[in-house]
């Protein structure tokens, strides 16, 4: 409400605009009446002509003036649906993974759609009709004591029947809305889930059940939907009823008081003229209150969202201009923030040196891929700490920390857009050389030249244009192309050549300064590694090269004959 009324309060024309169209409608009931007690009683060409100008005046002022009045209002509306959006955009995008793990896509979706559009809309819209509506009863109320106080006080007690019956209404209406809102939510989320594993639905032949779920979701809604439109429908009823009462009084009152001679037939039209916009307005007055709970509903979760503050923190300002690249991990215990009670890391301690690579290998679930996230940073441990160079990784700026640290994972998300716009992916002062570079030392120069347009080749969504090897390889481009100190490689291997795989480790050991941790690597790979840990239960079972851990014929040893056969296959993830 407070960024609607400031771009409001910004429109000079608009508040122009309206004092000229509420100024005018109040007094074109009041010349209506005029008009006709000059028609009624002794016919006066002046005073005719006179009424009838002012008339026509103050309803072309009325029109021209509320036409921009409009205009300017759907200007407003559109550019404070522009600034929630993107602000909720950038709310959204600074939150800690663990937010998009336990919330669903769908509400998140629905959220940034539906409910910014939603506030949009009510609020701007809201808020004109509240001040417009408002001035004009003030101003009804004004004219209407002046032409019969009487009549006045009657029609005014209209109002605590509308109040009471617009409570009602709104608390049911409320309920229900909010129910619709998240069931409109979970029928998103449905529809998200299948576009996004549509291979498994056609693998397993679930067409028609998740059409059926789907239907469901959507039947709960409309059901929502009836309830609503029920509950407004009785609420129209019961708000026509009691304006068609009032008219009813006033007329009977009215004739009492014109035989009396205490109003004339002119003043009681333009009191009924009044007294109908009044009403009406009235209950306008009550119904937007009503109307701007029912959008506070969607709008609280959506300043839920723009007022929540990110559990990792990114106000670190630490940018040294030299970087070694040393990793620590301290200490560490940690369980993810949608299990727990499931300590998947626990008292784990490890050190990366610059210029070595290291190798996590061991059972699935056994943290590996954890101590990825918490080195990326994507979650905070909850006992111990990992230093970079010393100091705790939550010290460093945001920005350089993330070009100094890359990932490659074994399945690279590439977005809508060019080849070059995916490796130079978050970088604004990269040059063609540097991309170049960086795809020949990634195995990707050679292919992406036999492309029609070259860098500029389209990927499709998900890079879905390119094959599952090519992906991986421009993974790699985009990570490399950083110059990073810290290079994390995920099972980056398991789709490439034995050809493309020599390359890209030969161009990785030519970085001699960079520390690089591998996790669970082809057998060739990992007994080349400086170190290599064994992890289990959360913990270093063991560490050393290769010809150590193998003469001591513990886990990784046993780890080795059980995983790894005569065709180097790679240890499991």
């Amino acid at each position: 409400v407070y960024l609607c009324l400031n771009i409001l309060q910004s429109c000079n024309l608009f508040e122009f605009s309206s004092f000229i169209a509420y100024f005018s409608e109040m007094f074109i009931p009041f010349y209506t009446g005029r008009v006709i007690d000059v028609l009624g009683s002794h016919y006066q060409l002046n005073e005719f002509l006179s009424a009838l100008l002012f008339m026509g005046l103050f309803s072309m002022g009325s029109s021209v003036s509320a036409g921009c009045r409009g205009g300017v209002l759907l200007c407003a509306i559109s550019s404070f649906t522009c600034r929630i959006k993107v602000k909720l955009f950038q709310a959204l995008t600074k939150q800690e993974i663990g937010f998009f793990e336990t919330i669903k896509t769908g509400e998140i979706t629905s959220r940034l759609s539906k409910d910014t559009t939603l506030m949009g809309r009510t609020v701007c819209l809201n808020v004109n009709v509240l001040l417009r509506t408002f001035i004009k009863t003030v101003g009804m109320i004004s004219l209407m004591m002046t032409l019969s106080w009487k009549l006045t006080f009657l029609v005014l007690m209209e109002t605590p029947l509308t109040g009471l019956i617009q409570n009602i209404y709104d608390t049911h209406y409320q309920r229900l809305f909010q129910a619709m809102q998240d069931s409109m939510a979970r029928t998103n989320e449905a529809a998200n889930e299948v576009v996004f594993g549509i291979r498994v639905v056609r693998s397993f032949n679930t067409n028609k059940h998740e059409a059926e779920r789907y239907d469901e979701r959507l039947n709960e809604t409309r059901s929502l939907k009836t309830r609503r439109d029920i509950v407004r429908a009785v609420y129209l009823l019961a708000q026509r009823l009691t304006g068609l009462g009032m008219q009813v009084l006033i007329l009977y009152y009215g004739r009492l008081f014109i035989q009396k001679g205490q109003m004339t037939t002119g003043s009681l039209v333009s009191f009924i003229i009044y007294q109908s916009d009044l009403g009406g307005n009235i209950r306008t007055l009550t119904y937007i209150f009503g109307d701007m709970l029912n959008s506070v509903v969607a709008a609280g979760k959506v300043f839920n969202y723009l007022d929540r503050k990110p559990e990792i923190s990114t106000d670190g300002e630490l940018k040294p201009d030299q970087l070694r690249g040393r990793i620590s991990y301290c200490g560490l215990s940690f369980a993810y923030p949608t299990n727990p009670s499931k300590t998947v890391l626990q008292d784990f301690s490890l050190e990366l040196k610059p210029g070595q690579m290291t190798a996590l290998v061991g059972p699935s679930g056994e943290g590996k891929s954890t101590c990825v996230s918490l080195l990326q940073r994507l979650y905070e441990p909850q006992g111990g700490e990992i230093l970079l160079d010393g100091q705790p990784l939550k010290s460093y700026d945001h920005h350089f920390f993330h070009k100094k640290i890359a990932v490659v994972s074994q399945e690279p998300v590439l977005f809508s857009g060019s080849i070059r716009d995916n490796i130079t992916y978050g970088l604004n002062d990269c040059s063609m050389e540097e991309v170049e570079d960086a795809a020949g030392k990634a195995d990707a120069h050679d292919f992406i030249q036999t492309l029609e347009k070259g860098y500029d080749t389209e990927v499709g969504e998900g890079g879905g244009q390119l094959s599952k090897s090519e992906r991986q390889r421009i993974g790699i481009a985009r990570a490399l192309v950083r110059q990073p100190k810290v290079l994390i490689l995920d099972e980056i291997t398991s789709s490439l050549d034995t050809e493309s795989e020599n390359k890209i480790q030969q161009a990785l050991a030519s970085c001699l300064d960079q520390t690089l941790l591998v996790i669970a690597h082809r057998l060739k790979t990992i007994e080349k590694a400086n170190q290599i840990v064994v992890v289990g239960g959360g913990r270093v079972k063991e560490r050393g090269t290769h010809e150590e851990l193998m003469e001591l014929k513990g886990s990784y040893y046993k780890l080795r004959e059980e995983l790894f056969t005569q065709t180097d296959s790679p240890v499991e993830a």
